[in-house]
């Protein structure tokens, strides 16, 4: 792992705080094999993979500091393995909403920073023939893309009661060290930052002719979303749930509406988001916004990190009608799209820095209850497996990314594609709402009529809450 941190990495560890931990985290549930003992079987596993006490990095490190600022890692002489590997018995790893419950409470607290910032916890009940694994690690050893290709790493295609090696202990490449910079190279890299820094003004020139209203078809402006009951200061306290999506009925759907998996995933959350804070009282004037990340890598680029861009898209508003909401998502979606793919990477990196860095001085000066979000919802996906993957010969079933809380505030959002199943993991401040189950709900039953409304156009959804001053017009307008 490189010794040097990013920017956006350092913030991760910079901003956090005991109500707002900067990890991010996974609940994987797993089969136990055919004729497993039940009582038995988890505390065997989780010995066996406890014994394994030396690490690779980044598990292997712990953080450097110099007055409390991050500016590397460093390896530990030791692994304390009774706090990085840990079991706990429940009472019933089935019922969903008990265990969500208990994954909240994991999830809410922080990392221990002296030492690497990573836990293992083992779940099971002796009666089922399921188990769950929480893994949890600091937002600054990367981002979803890289956290999962490591997840991936620690699993194996077929059943096998043979050895095996955990994700802390799996050998990986190391960067190759790069050949001394020429002068020609030198002076191309100064051309590329003058380009990006070109593009950086442009992208804040046009944000200010939006703000102006010259030029209203771009990027939302910053820091202008809805507040909510879910959005303001993070506190401590989380409240998790998890469900699943048919994602082969959502690319199926993608088609047939002329969209994406994630314009349609967008859509049947911010309907959702709607039903939940409608009964709480929430009137709607404007649309909801939605954090977006963009992964910035290459083709095949397995850097490690953070490499993303975190930009605000804006949802729907003012129908009922699920299929114009989507296409509403659509057009708003492919805004920031062009906008992003007509500006270099880097300058795109740098705007999400730099309103990202406002975000998390607001939020360390305790302001974020006083100004207005960036967005209300963090939406983002992570590609896992295509096929069945085991932990020797545990069968996995499931994985729900469960990540952290944005300054601001909000809902953040986040599904892994799994073979043919989209796992979503919801997590928020526990705050204002005790439980995101219906939240869970709203979110199958808002796909459910999305799927029919396209064959159906009088499938209409109840009121969620929008408050209209005057019709507007529709992007689909009858001839």
């Amino acid at each position: 792992m490189s010794k040097t941190l990013s920017f956006l990495d350092k913030s991760f560890w910079i901003t956090e705080s005991d109500e707002n931990p900067k990890h991010v985290a996974c609940l994987q549930l797993l089969a136990l094999p055919k004729n497993a003992d039940k009582k038995n079987y988890v505390p065997t596993l989780f010995n066996e993979i406890k014994s394994y006490t030396r690490a690779t990095s980044p598990f292997s490190c712990a953080v450097k500091t110099f007055l409390g600022y991050p500016i590397g890692f460093r390896p530990v002489k030791k692994l304390h393995m009774d706090y990085h590997v840990q079991i706990h018995r429940v009472a019933n790893v089935q019922n969903r909403e008990a265990l969500d419950a208990f994954v909240a409470r994991l999830h809410a607290s922080r990392l221990d920073p002296d030492k690497p910032l990573w836990q293992y916890h083992f779940i099971f009940d002796e009666i089922s023939d399921t188990f769950a694994i929480y893994a949890r690690v600091h937002h600054m050893y990367g981002d979803g893309t890289t956290l999962v290709r490591w997840f991936q790493a620690g699993y194996v295609s077929h059943s096998t009661d043979g050895k095996f090696t955990p994700i802390w202990a799996t050998k990986r490449l190391k960067n190759k060290k790069r050949d001394p910079i020429s002068l020609v190279k030198r002076l191309v890299g100064v051309g590329y930052a003058l380009k990006t820094v070109f593009d950086l003004l442009v992208i804040f020139i046009r944000i200010f002719m939006k703000l102006l209203r010259v030029n209203p078809h771009y990027m939302p402006v910053p820091f202008t979303g809805t507040k909510t009951m879910l959005t303001g200061q993070v506190k401590a306290g989380r409240a998790v749930a998890t469900v699943d999506l048919d994602f082969k009925r959502v690319k199926a759907l993608a088609r047939r509406t002329r969209s994406t998996a994630n314009e349609v995933l967008l859509c049947a959350f911010d309907i959702g988001v709607h039903k939940l804070l409608k009964e709480h009282g929430q009137v709607f004037k404007k649309a909801l916004y939605t954090n977006m990340p963009i992964n910035l890598r290459k083709p095949g680029e397995k850097t490690t990190g953070n490499k993303i861009a975190i930009v605000p898209v804006k949802l729907a508003h003012g129908e009922n009608d699920p299929y114009l909401r989507l296409r509403q998502i659509v057009v708003n979606h492919r805004i920031v799209k062009h906008a992003a793919q007509h500006a270099r990477p880097a300058a795109f990196s740098g705007y999400t820095i730099v309103i990202q860095s406002m975000a998390l001085v607001f939020e360390w000066l305790r302001l974020s209850n006083v100004v207005k979000p960036i967005a209300n919802i963090l939406i983002s996906n992570v590609p896992g497996p295509k096929e069945t993957r085991y932990l020797k010969d545990a069968k996995l079933l499931a994985c729900y990314p469960i990540s952290t809380m944005t300054p601001g505030g909000g809902v953040n959002i986040t599904f892994m594609t799994y073979a043919d199943t989209a796992n979503v993991g919801l997590v928020c401040c526990n705050k204002n709402v005790e439980s995101l189950q219906p939240l869970a709900l709203y979110v199958k039953e808002a796909f459910d009529m999305l799927e029919a409304s396209v064959d159906d156009p009088r499938l209409n959804i109840d009121d969620i809450g929008e408050h209209i001053d005057k019709v507007p017009l529709s992007i689909v307008t009858e001839h």
